[in-house]
């Protein structure tokens, strides 16, 4: 994956195609395929909308919307592990 698509992340984006806008949360790389960016859509009155996978020349970059710093927490996210007993 390339520089721009990762630099992208955290950025607005819109499909050229539907006008549907969120924020560019993830990018992946196909193997047989079109690079891909996943948008998730901000939340309007309480209303969460699931996010979409769209391909990455479908969409535009409509300005900047989350820095990963913004959000960033002193602790990674998720289950904490307890080490597994040798066998």
């Amino acid at each position: 994956m390339d520089e721009e698509k990762i630099a992208n992340l955290g950025k607005l984006g819109r499909d050229k195609v539907t006008d549907f806008e969120g924020v560019i949360t993830a990018a992946a790389k196909h193997l047989f395929g079109c690079d891909t960016y996943f948008l998730t859509p901000k939340c309007k009155g309480g209303d969460l909308k699931d996010g979409r996978w769209f391909d990455c020349g479908r969409i535009e970059i409509a300005g900047e919307a989350v820095k990963p710093e913004d959000i960033k927490d002193d602790k990674p996210g998720g289950e904490e592990l307890k080490p597994v007993d040798d066998r």
